[in-house]
C-alpha cells in the first residue's frame, strides 16, 4: 500500500466524519442562522473531503 492510497483513505474517513457529524447537527438544529451556517460548512467541506478522498483511491494504480 502506497502513501497516496493511505492519504485517500484517510480523506474518505474525514469526508464520511464530517457528512455524519452535519446529519447530527441537522437532527439537532433549531433553524437559526447560526445552525443553517454550521449545517452548510460542515457538508460542503464533508462531501469535498470525501470526493478528494475516494478519486485519489480510484486514481492510484496498484504496483506490486
Amino acid at each position: 500500500m502506497n502513501l497516496k492510497r493511505i492519504f485517500g483513505a484517510l480523506l474518505t474517513l474525514l469526508g464520511i466524519g464530517g457528512l455524519i457529524y452535519d446529519a447530527v447537527l441537522f437532527v439537532n438544529t433549531s433553524g437559526s442562522t447560526r445552525d443553517i451556517k454550521a449545517l452548510v460548512i460542515y457538508s460542503i467541506l464533508g462531501i469535498i473531503f470525501f470526493a478528494a478522498g475516494i478519486s485519489l483511491i480510484r486514481a492510484t494504480k496498484d504496483e506490486s
